[in-house]
């Protein structure tokens, strides 16, 4: 069988997690490694072209000045940022977009999502007034989420709940008008995010959780993954 590329961007936390994630069982599909320290922007349009589908991964805060804030210093934040990651990823994401690729984006990638294409965040949501999302002694944070009847994770998942992980101390603030919430948390973080019109784009699925360090058989992990690679084949 001809193996399938999914580019996946570099992540500074965690990393081994997303490709033993999506190579599973598989032996069929190659993972290629998208570094901001290992390809030029000039080298993007042509690794990003020969991938199949890509993964927008978690990690460092966004920096403010992509969503227009000029506050450097809030909590929860260490006021360290990589705005060469930041960079390269939206450039990443509109190569991916201009190919038409399948999309997945995971916690830091959701938010980068939303910020490239208008939205702004949250820059911490205990001091926004919700609940604590983040990873503490180790350990994800868990929690229940609502899945919109009718949305593209509906479809995956084939349920109105579920339960995921949570590691992340920002989330979507102003959600951006291409896209619309597909789950939220019982406190109203918005959870998930899709195409607003999917007519003229190709998939794309963003999860503020992180499916790739998920327990196994859960459907907000192990589905998402099916039906990403089915995408990704019929791409292929």
């Amino acid at each position: 069988m001809e193996k399938i590329k999914i580019g996946l961007t570099f992540s500074e936390t965690r990393y081994a997690n997303y490709p033993k994630w999506i190579l599973g069982e598989a032996d069929n599909i190659e993972i290629v490694e998208l570094h901001w320290e290992k390809h030029s922007s000039d080298e993007v349009w042509d690794a990003v072209e020969d991938c199949d589908g890509i993964v927008l991964t978690g990690g460092v805060d966004i920096h403010p000045e992509f969503y227009e804030n000029e506050r450097l210093q809030f909590p929860n934040g260490d006021g360290v940022f990589n705005k060469e990651r930041d960079e390269f990823e939206m450039h990443v994401f509109e190569t991916a977009l201009n190919f038409k690729k399948p999309i997945l984006g995971i916690c830091r990638g959701l938010q980068l999502i939303n910020v490239a294409l208008g939205g702004d965040l949250i820059q911490d949501l205990e001091e926004a007034g919700k609940l604590n999302h983040r990873r503490m002694n180790d350990k994800d944070d868990v929690h229940e989420v609502s899945i919109v009847e009718g949305s593209l994770l509906h479809s995956i998942v084939n349920s109105t709940t579920g339960k995921v992980n949570g590691a992340h101390h920002q989330a979507i603030g102003r959600l951006s008008d291409e896209l619309i919430v597909s789950a939220t948390s019982p406190d109203g973080v918005i959870e998930a995010v899709e195409w607003k019109d999917k007519e003229d784009e190709a998939w794309m699925l963003c999860v503020q959780w992180h499916p790739e360090r998920m327990t196994v058989g859960a459907a907000v992990s192990t589905k998402v993954r099916e039906v990403f690679l089915k995408e990704v084949i019929v791409n292929h």
